[in-house]
């Protein structure tokens, strides 16, 4: 079987020759140098995009704009816990890039949410 899949990311691995799961493990890992990538996020906005179709329902669910991506990107580079290297597609007949995957857990506080509201009657017995 011929691999026509392209590669877009700076990994120079092949990507896999089936698009039927989405995602493949890649073995070695992590594929970039934290500090290359911080380095790239310090650079702007523009040099950030929201590539996979989920990726960016996510980021309009949380309702973040790309300098909040950003900001996360680098708390997870800083702070967070390498897990794997797979290969992501964009969609279907897309290109492939090949990803390291952090996780990373925080505290958010909603605004909204935190504030109480608290109503107290008192009255004399009748």
């Amino acid at each position: 079987m011929v691999n026509n899949a392209v590669n877009i990311s700076a990994y120079e691995g092949t990507p896999p020759a089936s698009r039927k799961e989405g995602r493949v493990h890649i073995d070695s890992g992590p594929l970039y140098d934290k500090s290359t990538v911080l380095a790239l996020l310090d650079k702007g906005d523009t040099h950030t995009n929201l590539w996979t179709k989920k990726c960016i329902q996510d980021v309009q669910r949380l309702e973040f704009e790309i300098r909040d991506v950003r900001a996360l990107l680098k708390q997870a580079l800083s702070h967070g816990r390498y897990v794997n290297s797979e290969w992501c597609v964009q969609k279907p007949t897309g290109p492939w890039a090949a990803c390291d995957s952090y996780f990373l857990a925080r505290m958010e506080w909603i605004e909204n949410a935190g504030k109480l509201l608290l109503l107290v009657s008192c009255h004399l017995s009748q």
